[in-house]
């Protein structure tokens, strides 16, 4: 990969990449850190990755770090329950955001995945280094616990 079609994917893929990351950790701040390492490795590995590759080979790095980061910060904290409470009067992108939180990082990343960027089941596999059916499964299982989540009339209005 050249220095073009370096530019090229840093203009097509920064805003994708960060709103993952931002989504995933729920802090931009951190996301900015995500994905600068991300396009810093994919600049280090540019001989070896071609420009079809890049976008799988980033995606992949950055839920490998969100995974770091989060088990980082679980080690420094202890785990706590969440404690906040849905304000009344919420809308729908709010209650979806907050019921990302309810789940486990890695199902959160799946469905992030899946869902928001649209990957295949293969791809997202290929990514998470996980077999096509435990993504399935993973997936089945985020979205049932989602599903809890939101049909729950308490934590809507």
């Amino acid at each position: 990969m050249n220095e073009k079609e370096y530019n090229i994917l840093v203009l097509d893929l920064a805003d994708r990449l960060f709103r993952f990351v931002c989504k995933s950790l729920g802090s931009s701040a951190d996301a900015d850190d995500i994905v600068q390492n991300c396009f810093e490795q994919l600049w280090l590995k540019r001989q070896q990755v071609t420009a079809a590759k890049a976008k799988s080979y980033l995606f992949t790095i950055a839920y490998r770090e969100c995974i770091d980061l989060y088990r980082r910060k679980s080690r420094r904290l202890p785990e706590t329950a969440p404690g906040w409470e849905a304000p009344k009067g919420i809308g729908l992108k709010k209650v979806l955001d907050e019921a990302l939180q309810t789940i486990d990082e890695q199902s959160r990343l799946l469905v992030l995945l899946k869902d928001y960027e649209g990957y295949s089941y293969e791809e997202i596999a290929h990514i998470t280094d996980l077999s096509d059916s435990q993504v399935r499964v993973y997936l089945f299982r985020a979205r049932k616990k989602l599903k809890e989540y939101i049909v729950n009339i308490e934590n809507v209005i």
